[in-house]
């Protein structure tokens, strides 16, 4: 059997664009001869709707869509996600469903089971879990439609079993020749070794080919890389789509002569195996798609941001440019008398090598105006972090003006690591409407910095055709320059130490002494930092919402309590 797996970036909500993005690939399908084309999870609508599932109108036109992609399906199939009303009286009024289309109509719905509720998922705010497992009878075949989660549950591989039902078993069970997987599986660094070892083991167990077709292109928060792919009954890897790009993959499923497509015995077939990125690489171009969308989706034709001279705001502008071009990114700098000429130097430097204007606004009058203003209310009190953030708010004032008076989006430039701990201002420098870095952590800045200035695989590098980031930038010791002689080490410990208890302590949930006895690092230091995590989620709860780049990125997927006295620490009491 020929199939195309079509790895399309859909926009969230927007359904006749969808229908006309799913259509197009329909015809460039049947002109490759694909008898199958499969299409990502809810790909009508875009995942992930949220809370526009709860619209009964937008409901009715994503079933109305589907059918009228149905009609078009006369001399070849197709397999679309979409949400539609569930069945019977009871529960939960909708399902998240994959529709079978063949002959001109729906002959077959299959209905996710396994709905997560971790992490970013929310599916049982809104879905019914499938009635039962079915295949799907097609031209002589038995399909084993599934959708994104109903893989998900190796408990040999993914760790504890959620579920106490396993789709995949039941399909083999029931006959199925083929697992057609239809995803809409995010982003995280590292996450595609572990889908292809997924797709690998179920092929084995049940000695069945796998189909696997993920959604690509960023949607608020999460970025989805597509790496649609389809392996043999032997788990052999046959056919790879591209990353980051939306994207028509062509397969021959092999053994089909027999009218299975499950034949053991393999018999050649395949299509192209596109390699797909790692590491610092698949970072950068996870960040430069998920800014790019997020424009692009929300009407925004370009951007502006605070350059300080440091790292953070020299590599949020640096994925700016990859992202939307040099012509599309505004620089500012707003020196104070904190702040070093060297600083100003490195901004300057950092514009002048990407090519885009850079405003120069000194806040020093301002600030001043701001010192009288309040002199006589603080009166005969010292100075302290008040006045620090005195000056982080003119500067949030002055690019929000810009934002505003240019129509460009204010994108901001705290990392992860500075988020976790609070080292932010609100209404400062936490202004601002995509938070591109926020779920970097600052060892993985300069990484990212370092990956761009020097791999010859960088985009940056290759197009200005040498480093980008000046040096300065990524070895100078970092500073917030609101005070003189200012270093982040002032009040916080070296970042390699911060980012271990941050990751230790948000991503993996560990315990405040099993992080002290795993990584040795002073006990009171790591309660310190969690201390930290903890009382700071009044901001994070006011932050920008950030592209979601690891396991666990502060936002939407981690709803811890503002209002809360948990101590982490009383065990070491």
């Amino acid at each position: 059997m020929r199939i195309a797996l079509a790895q399309i970036n859909p926009t969230v909500g927007e359904i006749g664009a969808n229908v006309r993005l799913i259509q197009a690939n329909l015809e460039s399908a049947r002109r490759q001869g694909a008898e199958l084309v499969v299409f990502p999870e809810l790909s009508v609508v875009g995942y992930p709707p949220k809370d526009l599932l709860l619209k009964p109108v937008l409901i009715e036109q994503c079933v109305r869509a589907v059918e009228q992609i149905a009609a078009g399906c006369r001399d070849m199939a197709a397999i679309v996600g979409y949400p539609c009303p569930a069945d019977g009286e009871r529960g939960r009024s909708l399902y998240n469903a994959a529709a079978l289309c063949a002959g001109g109509r729906i002959v077959h719905r299959h209905v996710k089971s396994l709905l997560p509720t971790y992490d970013v998922f929310d599916e049982q705010r809104y879905f019914e879990p499938g009635p039962g497992i079915e295949v799907a009878s097609w031209q002589g075949h038995k399909l084993g439609i599934h959708v994104c989660e109903d893989m998900w549950n190796d408990g040999d591989l993914v760790g504890r079993t959620l579920y106490h039902q396993n789709p995949i078993q039941e399909l083999a069970e029931r006959g199925a020749d083929l697992f057609i997987n239809c995803s809409a599986s995010p982003f995280v660094l590292r996450k595609h070794d572990l889908r292809l070892e997924l797709c690998r083991r179920a092929a084995r167990r049940h000695h069945l080919p796998v189909v696997y077709c993920n959604q690509v292109g960023g949607n608020d928060e999460l970025i989805f890389d597509g790496n649609s792919c389809v392996l043999d009954a032997q788990g052999n890897l046959i056919g790879h789509a591209k990353d980051f790009e939306e994207d028509l993959l062509v397969v021959d499923i092999p053994g089909n002569t027999a009218g299975t497509c499950g034949d053991s015995s393999g018999g050649g077939g395949g299509g192209r195996i596109e390699k797909y990125r790692v590491g610092m690489e698949s970072l950068y171009h996870a960040l430069v798609l998920g800014l790019r969308d997020y424009c692009r989706k929300c009407g925004f034709q370009s951007v502006v941001l605070g350059l300080s001279g440091g790292i953070d705001s020299a590599l949020t502008c640096a994925l700016c440019v990859g992202a939307l071009g040099k012509d599309k990114v505004r620089g500012v700098a707003m020196p104070s008398r904190f702040s070093s000429g060297g600083s100003v130097a490195d901004a300057r430097e950092l514009a002048e090598k990407l090519g885009i204007p850079l405003e120069i606004v000194a806040i020093e009058g301002a600030h001043q105006a701001m010192e009288k203003v309040l002199a006589p209310v603080f009166a005969g009190l010292p100075a302290d972090v008040t006045e620090e953030n005195v000056q982080a708010r003119i500067r949030g004032q002055i690019l929000m003006a810009m934002s505003n008076k240019f129509r460009a989006l204010l994108v901001t430039t705290g990392n992860k690591s500075e988020l976790a701990v609070g080292y932010c201002t609100l209404y400062g420098d936490m202004c601002g409407g995509l938070a591109v870095i926020s779920d970097v952590p600052k060892t993985m800045v300069w990484e990212l910095s370092r990956w761009i200035n020097q791999s010859p695989a960088s985009p940056l590098r290759q197009a200005y055709g040498g480093a980008v980031i000046p040096e300065s930038s990524i070895t100078k010791v970092p500073s917030a320059e609101l005070r003189p002689n200012q270093t982040d080490q002032d009040s916080l410990p070296a970042y390699e130490d911060l980012d271990q208890i941050i990751e230790r302590y948000v991503e993996k949930e560990q315990a405040v002494a099993q992080i002290i006895s795993q990584t040795g690092i002073d006990p009171q230091t790591v309660m310190r930092m969690v201390r930290l995590i903890d009382l700071n989620e009044y901001k994070r709860k006011q932050a920008a919402p950030g592209l979601k780049v690891t396991g666990r990125a502060f936002g939407f997927g981690r709803r811890m309590p503002i209002a809360q006295r948990f101590n982490p620490s009383a065990c070491l009491d």
